[in-house]
């Protein structure tokens, strides 16, 4: 499967970096996108390559997405190309993950009234204002997406993830 990711600097680094890798192990080819190509710098300092800019970026091309956390998704919202790339693969039904953050992403597309889902216990407001059923569990996994708080979930988010994939 091509699994998308969308990020940008201030990424957080291990809810990029793990999955990242955590999907290639599975065999996933995986992709990076962006405002411009080049490299991003996570919160910690760790960069990562970056394949496609959001305008190179063709969502029908793409099996899955995944919207890692930081101060990466306040920025990536403010972008309308990344917002209907995710807007598009959600109503689709591909498979989504979302942590910490990331959901922001999704409150922009408008996608997510009605569904129940978790984040980072800040945006917990914003979560609930755009019609979600926030819980604060590890994971929460309603339909085509997964939901977790924070890097201390990444072991059952990548879990329920990559079954979703298979």
């Amino acid at each position: 499967m091509k699994v998308l990711f969308l990020s940008a600097n201030d990424f957080e680094d291990v809810e990029l970096i793990y999955p990242l890798h955590r999907l290639k192990e599975d065999g996933h080819d995986v992709y990076i996108a962006s405002f411009q190509r080049g490299r991003i710098t996570g919160k910690h300092g760790y960069t990562v390559n970056v394949d496609l800019a959001f305008d190179e970026v063709d969502p029908d091309e793409f099996d899955a997405l995944v919207l890692p956390g930081g101060r990466a998704p306040e920025r990536v919202r403010l972008n309308e190309k990344a917002v209907s790339i995710a807007k598009k693969m959600f109503e689709d039904g591909k498979p989504i993950a979302t942590i910490c953050h990331g959901p922001q992403i999704l409150i922009s597309a408008k996608v997510l009234k009605g569904r129940k889902g978790t984040s980072y216990a800040g945006i917990k407001d914003d979560m609930i204002n755009a019609g979600v059923e926030w819980v604060d569990e590890p994971v929460v996994v309603d339909g085509n997406w997964v939901s977790s708080r924070h890097p201390g979930d990444l072991y059952a988010w990548m879990r329920e993830f990559v079954k979703l994939l298979r």
